[in-house]
């Protein structure tokens, strides 16, 4: 047992449980003390000294408390076999960390990397009906056909969500649930099964630690999850108001792709896809040729022509230009969220340095966020 490793992840989850507490302000904390141990080793007085701040935060009350309980939840995640994720550290999810209100630490069990070329986020009712389920079934079984190194995002509930995870796992694509609860349990029960043998090809994912009661506002604050994971969310049926709706929200919000599939006027599971496709918050979604499109996922990759690199050498690129135009003639090709992933680099900054490319002439975009060599 790593004993040192086992103190730093104990301050890990305590920061993270401190109430008030946010990446943000975690970032600035550690950027001035140095290490997430300062935070908890440190008097009040002494932080409130290094950081010209008098917070309530700084209370050495809280402070043990949160230390207190991170014990028993180090404990649980050896016991366990369960991967911690810090917001600094290199697993944890690219995408979600372009996002302000990304956790600072998730509890994750499988066997998958959130680093994937593609990730999709499937959501919709609870109250799923044959034309929405089918509709799931066929959609992944042809992205897994045609983009088999998809990943598959869902929520574990009821309807869609579950139908969408078991068609991950029937077509062989990794599908991972976000959970709006610790990992000591599954919630509904009824998809136990279906969760365990998504660790075989997938897994579970949550912010919550074992100690947190379940809460109703979990279930919506976890779809903030669903939607920063992802390149593209799919609302598949959902009636006026729902957890899709918000997710679909939250995913245009960080600036994701979001589709919806339509229904007959008047069906009530339909209505709020039906509603985001007529106020143009999503793209009207009827196979997975339309999100393929959309993304540029399924665009045969050309090298550019000797003259075309040649011209390319003439135009004067910065250092950072340079590496995006290195990626993008190496892979015919890249999408804004998997080329932020695969460069690390922040979206923000990413998408200015392509819109100067575009000015340069260098690369030209197309929808879906997808940008080519000139």
């Amino acid at each position: 047992m790593d004993t040192f490793a086992d103190e730093q992840l104990r301050y890990r989850i305590a920061l993270a449980s401190v109430k008030g507490m946010n990446r943000l302000l975690a970032e600035s904390l550690v950027e001035l003390t140095g290490d997430v141990s300062a935070f908890f080793t440190l008097s009040q007085r002494e932080l409130s000294d290094l950081t010209g701040w008098n917070s309530s935060l700084f209370s050495e009350v809280e402070r043990g408390k949160a230390l207190m309980a991170a014990a028993g939840e180090v404990e649980f995640i050896r016991k366990n076999n369960i991967t911690p994720l810090f917001f600094t550290d290199a697993d944890y999810p690219q995408r979600l960390l372009e996002c302000d209100d990304a956790p600072l630490i998730l509890y994750y069990k499988g066997n998958v990397s959130f680093q994937q070329p593609r990730v999709v986020s499937i959501v919709g009712t609870r109250h799923a009906t044959p034309y929405g389920k089918n509709f799931v079934d066929t959609l992944v079984r042809d992205l897994a056909d045609t983009c088999p190194d998809t990943l598959i995002v869902s929520g574990l509930a009821y309807g869609i969500d579950i139908a969408a995870h078991r068609a991950a796992l029937r077509y062989g694509l990794p599908t991972v649930g976000v959970l709006a609860h610790g990992l000591n349990t599954i919630y509904p029960a009824q998809h136990r099964n279906t969760a365990v043998e998504m660790l075989g090809n997938g897994g579970l994912l949550t912010e919550y630690t074992t100690s947190q009661p379940t809460h109703r506002g979990f279930f919506l604050a976890r779809n903030r999850i669903v939607a920063g994971v992802a390149d593209a969310v799919m609302v598949v049926e959902s009636g006026v108001k729902g957890g899709s709706l918000f997710t679909a929200t939250i995913a245009s919000d960080y600036h994701r792709d979001v589709f919806a599939l339509p229904g007959r006027v008047g069906d009530i599971s339909s209505m709020g896809c039906n509603n985001l496709i007529r106020q143009n918050k999503a793209a009207l979604l009827t196979c997975a040729d339309d999100l393929i499109e959309a993304m540029g996922w399924g665009v045969r990759k050309e090298q550019p022509s000797q003259t075309t690199l040649a011209a390319q050498q003439d135009v004067q690129l910065a250092d950072e230009e340079k590496l995006i135009m290195q990626y993008l003639v190496h892979n015919g090709e890249g999408q804004i969220n998997r080329m932020a992933v695969e460069l690390n680099t922040p979206i923000a900054t990413l998408s200015a340095t392509l819109v100067e490319l575009e000015f340069k002439g260098c690369v030209v975009a197309f929808p879906g966020g997808v940008y080519r060599p000139m």
